[in-house]
């Protein structure tokens, strides 16, 4: 019989591409991150982002080296192979499979939940379950048309952003924004320290899942120039919407208001232009698509990370198949959906630690995205190192200083997530350990050849 092929179809351009890195991240300045308000006030937290964006914006120049030279779909599997072999290919595939199939379940939620509040009569989980079945189908049936939805629904939220900034500017008043801006403690107190600690996973929320472009590499046309241009634009793109929607929203008024919600930006509009105003539905209805684009992004990048993990022989071969027609990894976003639909149906049914599911699954693919993170950077020293030669299109720019500063604060950010959610690490750990036995088990003779791009191209 013959082999099926493993070959992505490579239709990608440099914006379809910064429409999966803006995209995959974009519901994250919709919802989730006020609640770093709770835990440190909005001057502690804007500490928080600030030491959390220098992060990534110093990771993403990094990890641009590596998705440039080694354009797989694994990723970050791909890179930690070639750097360390397949326990740390292991450690680094399963970490970042963690993240892209835990974070759609808890999107898919907030999808259903947004509209039930417009159709009371809808149950949320069912349109959740709609939610994975509708783009799970698109993501199958070809990844331009997949990448160019997910072009348009992002420049559709990422203007509607800008349209709350303008819409509730007139309104900021800096009084609002720094009232009891350290939750009601002494400026870096003992206690205020604590809590911008704490606030970390809400911040790192802004930017969750941006590196999942690398996933997408080998289905660009011209990685070399492709991919810089949509990782530089995009992690600047998100950076500055971050910042703006965090301050604007709470000058805006009291912002203790905002720290508890799931829908801080309709309600800080709300309250500046009224129940009643077009700018008010236009948002609410609108902040679908910022929902919709991250939603519709991860399920891509999961299907990718298990389609590379399987094609390496760290997981069954079945979910390395390709489409026969649309050359798209269409039993590896079934399995990754039917995951998903598992844990929205197990909400509410679960709970760890005094947490919903929902919250948990949320901590948890912040694990596997730090894991991730400090992974890939270890893997960028090793190769710089073991490989000197190997063709690099890109370099990352104040190397070494860069990718070390990258490389501290994710362990730093690591090390405070541990400290505040001993139980879901405690789980996270079980599920690393399981996988790293499960690789050295496996010990694949012969994994996938890694391509590098042609310096001549």
């Amino acid at each position: 019989m013959q082999a099926p092929s493993t070959g992505l179809d490579k239709s990608l351009n440099a914006f379809h591409l910064w429409g999966i890195a803006v995209g995959l991240v974009i519901s994250g300045e919709y919802f989730g991150w006020s609640y770093g308000w709770a835990q440190a006030g909005t001057l502690g937290f804007l500490v928080t982002t600030i030491a959390v964006a220098a992060m990534y914006v110093a990771f993403i120049f990094s990890f641009t080296e590596l998705t440039t030279a080694i354009p797989q779909a694994g990723g970050p599997f791909a890179y930690a192979l070639r750097a360390f072999g397949p326990t740390g290919a292991a450690i680094a595939g399963y970490a970042t499979l963690i993240e892209f199939v835990f974070a759609p379940p808890a999107i898919a939620l907030a999808i259903g939940a947004y509209l039930n509040v417009q159709y009371p009569g809808l149950d949320p989980k069912l349109a959740a379950l709609g939610a994975y079945l509708l783009f799970m189908g698109l993501n199958i049936v070809g990844v331009r048309i997949a990448a160019t939805f997910e072009l348009v629904v992002t420049v559709i939220a990422v203007g509607e952003l800008l349209v709350f900034m303008g819409v509730v500017a007139p309104a900021f008043r800096l009084a609002n924004f720094t009232a009891e801006g350290w939750a009601g403690q002494d400026a870096f107190g003992p206690a205020a320290i604590g809590g911008i600690f704490a606030a970390i996973p809400f911040a790192i929320w802004f930017f969750l899942a941006i590196e999942g472009v690398a996933m997408a590499a080998e289905e660009a046309r011209e990685p070399k120039r492709a991919i810089p241009v949509a990782y530089i634009t995009g992690v600047l793109t998100l950076t500055a919407l971050a910042f703006g929607v965090m301050v604007f929203a709470g000058g805006s008024g009291d912002w203790k208001a905002l720290s508890d919600l799931n829908d801080p930006l309709p309600q800080a509009m709300k309250r500046v232009v009224g129940d009643s105003s077009g700018w008010l539905h236009m948002l609410v209805w609108l902040g679908l698509f910022g929902l919709v684009a991250s939603f519709h992004g991860i399920i891509m990048g999961y299907a990718r990370q298990i389609f590379a993990l399987a094609r390496a022989g760290f997981l069954p071969a079945l979910f390395a198949r390709l489409h026969p027609r649309f050359r798209t990894p269409h039993v590896a976003t079934l399995t990754g959906g039917l995951v998903g639909i598992a844990a929205i149906y197990s909400d509410h049914l679960v709970s760890i630690a005094g947490q919903s599911l929902t919250a948990s699954i949320v901590t948890m693919a912040v694990f596997g995205a730090l894991t991730m993170y400090v992974t890939s950077m270890a893997a960028l020293f090793r190769l710089r190192r073991s490989e000197p030669d190997l063709p690099r299109p890109y370099r990352a720019p104040l190397y070494p200083l860069a990718p070390a500063f990258a490389l501290a604060m994710a362990v730093i950010c690591l090390m405070a997530l541990v400290i505040y959610n001993p139980l879901i690490f405690a789980l996270f750990a079980a599920a690393m350990g399981v996988a790293v036995v499960l690789a050295r088990i496996a010990q694949p003779a012969a994994p996938a050849p890694v391509s590098t791009p042609d310096p001549a191209a």
